[in-house]
């Protein structure tokens, strides 16, 4: 009895000392960190609705991602990318290491999916995989660079090139956004349904014919200098394909990470289960359309203006069914007429009822 209490009183004298341990130190080290959301960039409807959470480890620059889940009252974190210190697979980052730098709302991290074994077969299917980052403490993200002793100057990690890069697709990104004024639902769709009726083998990239088809025939031809600017960023590694959701991005520019979060909110009411994929009859039973402008004006009622939006799936590939990347694309087109963030979340909330 004497050893057991001069043992536990020592243990005691440790712990209010100064004095650290190893797990001590570990732990302390570990818990300098950032955490952030991010989503998986894919048209697969339930690769897209996972629910992301990765963390960058400020003593090593290691990350690592789970898939947090939630069943009935408990949720489960799995882990999708092991803790390691990563690389940019794919872009013009490629070969670079991912930092702290690389962790804003909106950019993109590239992994191979070859080390990772834990990641859906859907996604490991292809040998690279893009998590877009979407939600980030800025002030944690601030407090850590200051305390790594990083400046906080052109923390997005852009290179001079990427910037180049950027300046080119804004430039075509504005010619086509004028014109897609007042019909850019119709436009976006249209191309998704084009697509996707082209691509028979299902791998998602088209050739540079068949991209360049595509925007002529829905009217958004560019002049081939531009095309031709475009498709070198983007074919980097030239083997004369692009992945066309990416071309799309690139072309028509997309919705804010804000707004692409009320639309996945919107179709999560509709998908609890997060499936990808929707009955076309529930979204005619969820829907809406009491508060929409021609309603309240009186020039359309409820009915016609429910049509009319249904009228807009009938282009899906499932008549009967609405696949996430559809939806998202509907959302897509419209957020190019509505300028201000504030009336398109209110657009969404009438309508949904988030």
């Amino acid at each position: 009895p004497g050893n057991y209490t001069s043992n536990r009183q020592h243990r005691r004298d440790l712990h209010n000392t100064m004095v650290k341990t190893t797990t001590s130190q570990t732990e302390e080290l570990l818990s300098r960190r950032l955490r952030f959301g991010a989503r998986f960039l894919t048209r697969n409807g339930r690769d897209a609705l996972r629910e992301l959470h990765g963390f960058y480890f400020a003593v090593d620059h290691s990350i690592t991602v789970y898939e947090f889940k939630q069943f009935g009252k408990r949720a489960q974190a799995l882990p999708l990318i092991q803790r390691g210190v990563y690389y940019h697979h794919i872009g013009r980052r490629k070969g670079r290491k991912i930092t702290i730098k690389d962790l804003a709302i909106g950019q993109n991290l590239s992994f191979d999916t070859a080390p990772q074994p834990s990641l859906p077969d859907s996604i490991r299917q292809k040998p690279s995989v893009v998590l877009r980052v979407i939600d980030l403490d800025h002030n944690a993200k601030d407090n850590l660079m200051e305390d790594m002793q990083l400046s906080k100057k052109a923390d997005h990690g852009f290179s001079n090139q990427e910037i180049q890069d950027l300046k080119v697709f804004r430039e075509v990104q504005g010619a086509l956004q004028e014109r897609l004024k007042k019909r850019g639902v119709r436009t976006v769709t249209s191309l998704g349904h084009h697509f996707r009726r082209i691509d028979q083998s299902g791998d998602g990239v088209l050739n540079k014919s068949e991209l360049r088809e595509a925007l002529r025939e829905n009217r958004m031809d560019v002049s081939p200098q531009q095309f031709e600017s475009v498709w070198r960023i983007l074919d980097q590694n030239e083997d004369g394909v692009l992945d066309y959701g990416e071309f799309m991005r690139t072309f028509i520019g997309e919705m804010s990470e804000y707004r692409k979060a009320l639309v996945r909110k919107a179709y999560d009411k509709l998908d609890p289960n997060r499936t990808g994929s929707i009955k076309l009859s529930d979204m005619r039973k969820f829907y809406n359309a009491r508060k929409h402008p021609k309603v309240v004006s009186g020039s359309a009622s409820e009915e016609e203006m429910l049509n009319s939006f249904l009228d807009s799936f009938s282009h899906c590939q499932n008549p009967r069914n609405v696949q996430y990347v559809e939806f998202e694309e509907y959302y897509e087109g419209m957020s190019i007429d509505v300028a201000r963030d504030d009336d398109f979340a209110n657009i969404l909330k009438n309508s949904w009822g988030i």
